[in-house]
């Protein structure tokens, strides 16, 4: 099933996304939401973020070949940061370049969406905890994040989470390809089965740390092959079963 949320008129709701139609429903996806019955077609809704969540939690250097490429060792844990929720943008929102940053990168990614209260829970438990997948992009300002030393700025500017286009809650996240194009060229492009922490592991990990709400959002990290954005620049994160999330740098 895949779970929008989207923008008709003047009104934001949720919806389910069945071919060309979107079925609105009456609720949030975390409050056994009831379908309307109504039905409007896909292309005369505006999608949105699928989830506004109260943070993001992200996973660095989980592909051991993205951790090479920049020069860092496989970290033996999980090494985690996080994004504010203001950092959220949906599909073909701009993604802004801030005149702060010099390079501004793209790194594709696997976001899980947490369904309901996760906290200390194992891995084995961990799925029962997950709403579904979406496309994450956790855009970087690459210089910020090596001058800083930690990435709190460079990971969190207004524009720097675009999450989309839905939630898909069959997938299975096992072995799916994670794509990145920029203006059509083929940029990132490597399979889950090379994350170093599985999904489920992260979703166990994380809350043992921090209780995870529903509708918090975790990404699991970005293969090699991430690289800078410039004005105008389209870019698109792919995931196998998933679907595309598409947006456009724009300098801010």
């Amino acid at each position: 099933m895949r779970l929008a949320r989207f923008r008709f008129a003047e009104r934001i709701a949720t919806g389910v996304v069945e071919d060309d139609l979107v079925r609105p429903l009456q609720g949030t996806y975390f409050e056994d939401p009831v379908p309307t019955g109504d039905e409007l077609p896909l292309p005369d809704v505006r999608l949105l973020a699928p989830v506004i969540p109260s943070k993001v939690v992200c996973v660095g250097r989980n592909y051991a070949d993205h951790a090479a490429e920049l020069g860092n060792e496989v970290p033996a844990e999980p090494l985690l940061f996080l994004k504010p929720s203001t950092a959220v943008i949906g599909p073909d929102d701009p993604i802004p370049l801030p005149a702060a940053s010099g390079r501004v990168d793209h790194e594709a990614e696997l976001a899980v969406v947490i369904g309901r209260l996760c906290k200390g829970v194992s891995e084995e438990e961990a799925p029962a905890y997950v709403l579904g997948y979406t496309c994450g992009n956790d855009v970087t300002a690459r210089d910020l994040q090596e001058r800083d030393g930690q990435w709190s700025r460079a990971k969190g500017f207004d524009g720097f989470c675009p999450l989309g286009p839905w939630i898909e809650t069959e997938l299975d996240p096992a072995g799916v390809r994670v794509e990145a194009r920029v203006n059509g060229e083929l940029r990132q492009s490597a399979s889950t089965e090379l994350l170093t922490f599985t999904p489920a592991f992260l979703v166990s990990y994380v809350s043992q740390v921090m209780t995870l709400l529903p509708g918090d959002v975790l990404l699991t990290g970005t293969p090699a092959g991430v690289g800078p954005l410039a004005d105008g620049d389209h870019v698109e994160v792919e995931i196998e079963g998933l679907g595309v999330l598409r947006n456009r740098a724009v300098a801010a």
